[in-house]
């Protein structure tokens, strides 16, 4: 007869890993090295050593080294911007941006305050229709006869999926970005036009700056909501000359999305149209108001909402989908990719695990990435973008700060309190030694546990917060 299993193989894995942190003396601590990085999903794990010196004497004011970790080891937060890969990491990069797109339209940030007197709107640009979906209309049923529930499965899938142009639709995310360059040149075009100079004048009489974000829509296609403001030729520093108002600015825009257009000339797919879709929504930002009227507060808010999303939204993964060996070419020198056997996919997508109107936006991405007038685009690569290939957050040059200066700020302070706390006011005199190694990412099933519980209490702190309630 076989004797019984240990006590501790009894229970989980978690659990076991949890006795094991007891018994080092220190859970404590152990909970305190996780929340210091706001019980990050995936930290980077390192170690070493770092040394502050005093650059006049050699003196060692402070050592750190990872064994004075509970764990031993140091725990960095990995600063993934997606929300579906790490909801803490995320939230410090929506706050950024909000930081960032506020500061554009109320000053701070080394952005003067009058630059909320600038004409400021914000814009939302569509994509065209590719073939009808289910959706929500207001006061009364979709086409198929039904008044779906929000959470419907079905919402964004076409109705005769046969009929569906695939095709327009990959090709469209494949080119959003460059449509927006395209519709920004002629923004400026139209507003040169409309306040009677010339394109070479209008740059020594006024700068338009923008801030922007991708979204998905159900129906997997991209959209863009941005914030427009008229700058003088110096940037958020001067303002524009008094003719250039909200008003010319809205109708730049309206002219400028209707003339916007890129056109591809495919043997494969014939000759093809990119341009945005009827759906154009422009209004002006006010600095104050009341709960009816567009504020700056509430353009910030809702464009770091965006931010922190992807295509996942969508229905689809948030990660490449291309075999890791032969990045997706199906070849590994001259011959065939042993790993995918040939297809680059890293999982037969036939596998993948999403809705079928999805899949089937992979798939386009994958037959069209495979041939040869497409080959710049590299849509296999960005198969689980649904073809998309831009960055979710752009912004003009003058617009504001930029996340890497907040990040220094951040950074900064930091070390000023380090200082502090070492009796030394003046960081700039002492010099920082230090030697680290990567270990690996992630935690052990405990750790992942005490995270989760950490992330939870930041969320009901956040909670309470934005509800008037007392915060955690």
């Amino acid at each position: 007869m076989a004797p019984p299993p240990a006590r501790d193989q009894r229970h989980g894995p978690a659990v076991r890993d949890l006795l094991r942190l007891a018994r080092l003396g220190d859970i404590d601590g152990v909970r305190d090295q996780i929340a210091r990085v706001s019980g990050c999903a995936n930290p980077v794990q390192l170690t070493g050593y770092s040394a502050t010196l005093d650059p006049a004497t050699g003196e060692a004011l402070h050592v750190f080294t990872s064994d004075d970790e509970p764990t031993g080891r140091l725990l960095i937060p990995c600063g993934n911007r997606r929300a579906s890969r790490c909801p803490s990491c995320s939230r410090l990069y929506a706050a950024d941006t909000y930081h960032l797109i506020r500061a554009g339209l109320t000053g701070g940030k080394t952005v003067p305050d009058t630059v909320r007197d600038h004409p400021r709107v914000f814009l939302t640009l569509t994509a065209p229709s590719f073939g009808p979906v289910h959706h929500r209309p207001t006061n009364r049923p979709c086409r198929c006869g039904q008044h779906h529930h929000p959470d419907a499965p079905e919402l964004g899938t076409p109705l005769h999926p046969p009929t569906y142009d695939y095709t327009g639709a990959v090709l469209w995310n494949a080119h959003a970005s460059a449509l927006w360059a395209r519709f920004m040149t002629h923004l400026r075009r139209a507003v040169a036009a409309t306040l009677g100079l010339s394109q070479r004048a209008l740059r020594t009489h006024l700068r338009i700056s923008f801030a922007k974000v991708a979204e998905y829509q159900k129906r997997g296609l991209v959209h863009f909501h941005a914030v427009l403001r008229l700058d003088g030729p110096d940037g958020s520093a001067t303002p524009p000359p008094p003719p250039a108002t909200a008003a010319v600015l809205i109708h730049a825009v309206r002219e400028a999305a209707d003339r916007a257009a890129l056109t591809l000339d495919s043997h494969a797919v014939g000759e093809r149209t990119i341009r945005w879709g009827p759906q154009l929504d422009v209004r002006e930002i006010t600095a104050f108001g009341h709960r009816t009227e567009l504020t700056d507060r509430a353009v910030a808010g809702y464009v770091a909402k965006y931010a922190t999303k992807g295509a996942e939204a969508s229905g689809t993964v948030d990660h490449p989908l291309y075999c890791p060996t032969c990045r997706g070419t199906g070849t590994h020198g001259t011959t065939p990719c042993r790993p995918c056997d040939g297809t680059g996919e890293g999982i037969p997508l036939r596998h993948l695990a999403s809705r079928t109107h999805t899949r089937q936006m992979v798939r386009t991405c994958w037959e069209l990435g495979r041939l040869t007038e497409f080959t710049d685009l590299r849509l296999w690569k960005w198969a689980h973008m649904l073809g998309f290939r831009g960055h979710f957050s752009t912004r003009s040059r003058r617009y504001s700060t930029t996340l890497t200066a907040l990040r220094d700020t951040r950074r900064a302070w930091r070390t000023t309190q380090a200082h502090t706390r070492l009796n030394h006011p003046t960081p700039t005199t002492l010099i920082t030694e230090s030697s680290w190694s990567y270990l690996g990412t992630g935690y052990t099933p405990a750790e992942h546990l005490l995270a989760t519980t950490i992330r939870h209490e930041h969320s009901l702190a956040l909670q309470f917060h934005h509800e008037g309630g007392p915060a955690a």
